[in-house]
């Protein structure tokens, strides 16, 4: 019975890692993010995700936008798009809506 669990425990870790979650969950992360950045938001800190998806999408035609991830501790948000089989990230500054960097084809 041991000797099953290990290769099962390495399946799911590859299957987890391959469809890009993490031990906690890229949704968990996400979901604090949204709120920190929705905080900030209503104070003045940030650009409405609205106002950075507006200005980032028209950018990147043939391309399916798949969402964001918002980090807190840096203020950037990080969109995230499908393009012929690759993962394109984009990082944008959510004070001033500047793309700081593209990875991805």
């Amino acid at each position: 019975m041991a000797m099953l669990v290990k290769p099962v425990l390495i399946a799911c870790l590859a299957a987890s890692a391959l469809a890009g979650g993490t031990a906690l969950g890229a949704r968990d992360w996400q979901d604090g993010g949204q709120e920190a950045a929705s905080q900030r938001r209503q104070t003045g800190g940030l650009l409405p995700l609205r106002v950075i998806e507006a200005r980032v999408k028209p950018m990147m035609p043939g391309a399916q936008y798949l969402g964001f991830d918002f980090d807190p501790q840096t203020n950037i948000y990080t969109l995230k798009f499908l393009r012929n089989g690759s993962v394109i990230w984009v990082d944008v500054d959510g004070r001033t809506g500047r793309i700081l960097r593209k990875t991805g084809n």
